[in-house]
């Protein structure tokens, strides 16, 4: 991969350098997202991908098109207009690839933070210095994403010798989530004006813990209609089309036509409807499963 980023910088590194000023926000979302990438090589991996699925779609469409007889200047069009469309889609891919990590981030960073909040208010009660709370934390803390920002915090300290506070206000910078960004953002305060820090992470514990109770409370609510509608709109419908359609069967024949609808509605629509119910719910689920 590494081979592959580097040919296409050769390629298309100046053009991507010249044009910058285009990709401002990408650059802050490939840093929110926390892809190891600069954006020069980003936006070149990109266009080199692009290039090459056009290359060798190009052809290929139009040799199907040229075998379904739709005549070679229709193909040639056809395969090229298909083909710049699909490179497109997949260039705008690329450029909103990383708002997609920073969404999964955000609801991860959400879901811990409660949880998080309370096991730094309790290691900050001991009354141990702020840079050792986050080097406890960063050690034994599970919540996954707010435990690595915590670790980037620590190796801010460590490896350029920046002091607590900065390098929670560099943290800031590249934290997706306004919920955490704005507790980093309170806590230095808290430390600029000499303030309690484990009184203040309690209450702000307090307060995340209340609206997760919250969340999972409209989302029980939630899923109560979502299975309402799967149970009566789905298995009933499902189950009362097919009943229908073996007595008109029975009474007006057609039966050859009749199997293969049963058929998709049982075996295709079913099992797809179904696992779309399950993306939605697991979406809207607080706790992501």
């Amino acid at each position: 991969m590494e081979e592959y980023s580097k040919i296409a910088i050769e390629i298309f590194g100046k053009i991507v350098e010249a044009n910058l000023n285009l990709f401002t926000e990408l650059r802050s979302d490939i840093k929110k997202s926390g892809m190891k990438k600069t954006l020069i090589e980003y936006v070149s991996t990109a266009l080199l991908t692009c290039t090459i699925v056009f290359v060798v779609e190009l052809p290929l469409l139009a040799v199907i098109f040229s075998l379904l007889k739709l005549g070679p200047m229709f193909s040639l069009f056809l395969s090229l207009t298909i083909s710049t469309i699909f490179c497109i889609l997949l260039f705008l891919f690329f450029l909103n690839y990383p708002k997609f990590i920073i969404r999964d981030k955000v609801k991860s960073i959400e879901r811990s933070l409660p949880f998080a909040t309370i096991y730094l208010s309790t290691i900050s009660s001991s009354g141990i210095p702020v840079n050792k709370v986050f080097e406890i934390f960063a050690k034994f803390s599970r919540e996954e994403e707010i435990s690595e920002e915590a670790k980037r915090i620590v190796l801010d300290m460590k490896a350029f010798g920046l002091n607590i506070y900065d390098a929670l206000l560099r943290s800031i910078e590249r934290v997706p989530s306004i919920e955490f960004r704005d507790l980093l953002w309170s806590m230095t305060s808290i430390m600029k004006t000499g303030g309690d820090l484990s009184v203040f992470l309690r209450e702000r514990s307090l307060n995340y813990l209340s609206n997760y109770r919250r969340k999972l409370t409209e989302f029980s609510r939630s899923l109560a209609i979502f299975l309402e509608i799967y149970l009566t709109v789905l298995i009933l419908g499902a189950i009362f089309f097919t009943i229908l359609t073996s007595i008109m069967m029975g009474i007006g024949g057609g039966l050859q036509n009749a199997v293969m609808i049963q058929f998709f509605i049982v075996f295709l629509f079913i099992p797809l409807v179904t696992f779309g119910f399950i993306v939605l719910i697991k979406s809207a689920s607080p706790g992501g499963e």
